[in-house]
């Protein structure tokens, strides 16, 4: 307090033989009077808060806040810390650098960084640290008990009374999931140009041999007109599919859950789709009791029946059936169960993934984008629930859309006709 007292005492005095100097000197006061009356204004306001900061470094002494602050701090970064010495040898770490070296939760400082790891990016790294050299962006790969990547940066510590080189810092970033993200959407993108691709080609091909002098031929004209119309239509399923996938994971769509009668919403799907089973002579079972209901939105709802129908008539055999039951516990449960082929168990973990197909060949030929599954477990998802699938091979596939129970609804269970116990085998 003394201190500051006689520091504004001395500030006051010089104001005033600056003031009078330059009246002398000049005769002209008012500018050096504003100069001066800010300049002791701000060494003012800086000497009050000083005295008034709770946080000043004599406080934080008296309390101990300032090593135990500093170690939590260090202890609890995400980020792996780790300074060397000049000899190679490790004087400091916080608690991520330990689990990333081999998970070892006891100490490793005052060891040489070999004894530490053999990854020779890591030592490359420090050892130019310490040369006086920064390194950034070194990817370091580690296996156990996973693979994770991270991004090492290391900068060598410097005396500051000298100069000299004391060691070397090295920070890891974990940007594992980071590189998993980028792998999904370069696949991504790599699908969707694959996707594009393939009918984008014949409509180009087509329309050349149209302008070639085909547009006379009449036995051929209409036929690739209709081929050229079916890839553009392809087309615009394909973007309309990845644009509600993009808004429904990006939360973008809102679900609106009322009261659904379940049987009649699930006879205008089928409705809707009667044309394509009757090409194969598919019957289509709807098994849902009458006073059925569940509570969600019935636009995706109905999205959601008609991408899972939909499937089951283009990958059932000719003359197959299509059931669609509905049983109540826990959760509603809807099932669309059909009498195909059946999916091989290695691809049913992989099912709901976007442009994932199990014949890659036979879907592109009967109209499949690939996001179909992929948009019935998001919708599932988004309404608090889930899609599961069992498939025997050779002898059908069933998936199942479990469901929250209506607010206040009844406990009492009740299956379709048809409709078998809990499915066992989940995606």
């Amino acid at each position: 307090m003394v201190s500051s007292r006689l520091l504004s005492f001395l500030l006051f005095a010089a104001t005033a033989a600056l003031l009078v100097s330059a009246f002398l000197l000049t005769g002209h006061l008012r500018p050096i009077w504003f100069s001066a009356f800010f300049l002791l204004l701000g060494f003012g306001i800086g000497i009050l808060v000083r005295q008034k900061s709770p946080h000043r470094p004599a406080d934080v002494q008296k309390h101990g806040f300032g090593n135990e602050l500093l170690n939590s701090t260090i202890n609890e970064m995400h980020e792996g810390l780790v300074v060397i010495d000049t000899d190679m040898r490790i004087v400091a770490s916080n608690r991520a650098a330990r689990r990333l070296f081999s998970n070892i939760e006891t100490t490793i400082d005052s060891r040489p960084i070999t004894e530490i790891t053999r990854n020779p990016a890591i030592y490359d790294a420090f050892l130019d640290g310490v040369r006086g050299t920064e390194r950034v962006d070194v990817k370091v790969e580690t296996h156990q008990p996973d693979r994770r990547i991270f991004d090492l940066r290391v900068v060598p510590l410097r005396s500051t009374s000298y100069g000299e080189i004391t060691g070397a810092l090295g920070v890891f970033f974990d940007v594992t999931r980071l590189e998993r993200l980028e792998i999904v959407r370069q696949e991504f993108l790599s699908n969707v140009s694959h996707e594009l691709r393939t009918p984008l080609t014949s409509i180009m091909a087509l329309a050349e041999t149209l302008e070639a002098g085909a547009i006379d031929d009449r036995e051929n004209n209409r036929r690739f007109l209709s081929i050229i119309q079916r890839n553009a239509a392809r087309m615009h399923r394909l973007i309309d599919d990845i644009l509600e996938l993009s808004a429904i994971e990006a939360g973008n769509v809102r679900m609106k859950p009322e009261t659904v009668r379940l049987r009649l919403l699930a006879e205008d799907v089928i409705s809707t789709l009667a044309a394509a089973a009757a090409s194969r002579n598919i019957e289509v079972n709807n098994l849902i009791p009458t006073e059925a209901e569940v509570f969600a939105d019935p636009h995706r709802l109905m999205q959601m029946l008609t991408n899972l129908i939909d499937n089951a008539i283009k990958f059932n055999r000719d003359g197959g059936t299509v059931s669609i039951t509905m049983s109540r516990g826990p959760r509603d449960r809807i099932s669309v169960a059909d009498t195909g082929e059946g999916i091989p168990s290695h691809h049913l973990d992989r099912l709901f993934e976007r442009f994932y197909r199990v014949e890659r060949a036979r879907s592109r030929e009967l109209g499949g984008t690939g996001l179909g599954l992929a948009i019935v477990k998001h919708l599932a998802k988004s309404h608090g629930g889930e899609v599961l699938v069992r498939s025997d091979f050779g002898k059908g596939t069933k998936f199942t859309i479990e469901l929250p129970p209506q607010p206040g609804a009844p406990k009492e269970e009740f299956a379709a006709a048809g409709e078998p116990g809990p499915s066992q085998s989940m995606r």
